[in-house]
């Protein structure tokens, strides 16, 4: 089988696609043999050397990849729900950047058949993050003001969606132009294009008195005035910093980040207090040993997604020997929707699982 491998942290030319043995599955573990592997910003930040769970749980070296979507091609005895051959996807604590995932059977799901394998590979990672903030760490009542962050991404495009499935009134801010019919199709009551508007002004117009959630992945850039546009109850959700990390050539600037971290703001709970407002902050892949909350999720998201009520995120490919161009193309930030890797001939070409 062939995998990308990172032995240290550093830029583009630390992603490694080697050769290794097929891994065998245990009792409770399935084999799948992937199709497509979902590309999130967390696999830069394990390229990095700076993703918490990945330096605590992994180490060096480590194949980053959270999520994937392939074929059953073995499982462990006690293994029931899924038999070799079955179309699945599933989420994995790294190690998705492979052509064959050995994943635990608790985190594999049959794929669902309005999906083709690129769209189920990029779905999970960013609805679970979505699902799991407006719907697990918080409670929502209909017609709350949401503002969302970065809404042309994967996760911003999912939280669009789950808002107006759930009857909430959500304006979406995204970086460009090119973005702004994107997250109208997807059913924002308004968006903000912060690179002809300016953000807060626009902001405070569409909901004077305040939001009652603001999702924000950006880090010190908007962190402050996210809360500050915050309604009293209102809550800020935390699931990223990306504007923390300033890159260049696929590596960070160290000087930029540390004058970064200065700037993230320190939430004064006495002062929370008093202004009745919240902040909840939360990283996926600490969630994967909540295998209750996973299923609850999984299960609606599944429901919804072949219904029809919520769609998947539009997808941009790459074959596998050419995950430095995808992790390039998704730190330039201009991608809409989700960025994908080919496994099934992961150097373009034909391939046979037996290399």
């Amino acid at each position: 089988m062939y995998k990308v491998v990172v032995h240290r942290a550093g830029g583009y030319e630390q992603l490694k696609l080697e050769s290794h043995p097929v891994p065998k599955p245990g009792d409770r573990q399935v084999l799948v043999r992937t199709e497509a592997v979902g590309v999130n910003y967390a696999d830069v930040c394990v390229r990095w050397g700076v993703y918490e769970s990945a330096r605590r749980l992994v180490g060096w070296p480590i194949t980053p990849g959270f999520e994937y979507s392939g074929r059953v091609e073995e499982v462990g005895h006690k293994v029931t729900h899924v038999r070799p051959g079955d179309p699945v996807f599933g989420v994995t604590l790294f190690n998705g950047y492979s052509t064959h995932v050995c994943a635990p059977a608790d985190l594999v799901w049959p794929k669902p058949q309005t999906l083709d394998f690129e769209a189920a590979a990029g779905f999970l990672a960013v609805y679970l993050t979505a699902y799991h903030g407006l719907l697990q760490n918080v409670v929502i009542r209909p017609s709350m003001s949401v503002l969302v962050h970065s809404a042309g991404g994967g996760v911003g495009s999912a939280l669009i969606q789950l808002c107006k499935l759930h009857n909430l009134h959500v304006i979406g801010v995204v970086g460009g132009s090119h973005k702004v019919e994107y997250v109208r199709q997807l059913g924002a009551n308004a968006v903000i294009d912060k690179s002809t508007q300016s953000l807060w002004l626009e902001a405070k117009r569409l909901c004077p008195d305040g939001y009652d959630l603001v999702f924000d992945a950006n880090g010190p850039e908007t962190l402050a005035q996210s809360y500050a546009h915050l309604k009293p109850t209102g809550k800020l959700l935390i699931y990223g910093f990306h504007t923390l990390l300033p890159k260049q050539g696929g590596r960070i600037n160290y000087l930029k980040a540390v004058l970064g971290m200065l700037r993230v703001p320190r939430f004064n709970p006495l002062l929370m207090t008093s202004e009745n407002k919240g902040v909840v902050a939360f990283n996926l892949s600490f969630l994967f040993a909540r295998i209750d909350l996973l299923h609850t999720a999984v299960s609606d998201l599944t429901t919804w997604i072949e219904a029809g009520s919520i769609q998947a995120p539009k997808v941009c490919s790459f074959v596998l020997k050419d995950v430095a161009q995808a992790h390039r193309t998704l730190e330039a930030g201009e991608t809409t929707g989700k960025l994908v890797l080919r496994t099934a001939s992961p150097l373009g070409e034909s391939y046979s699982p037996s290399h």
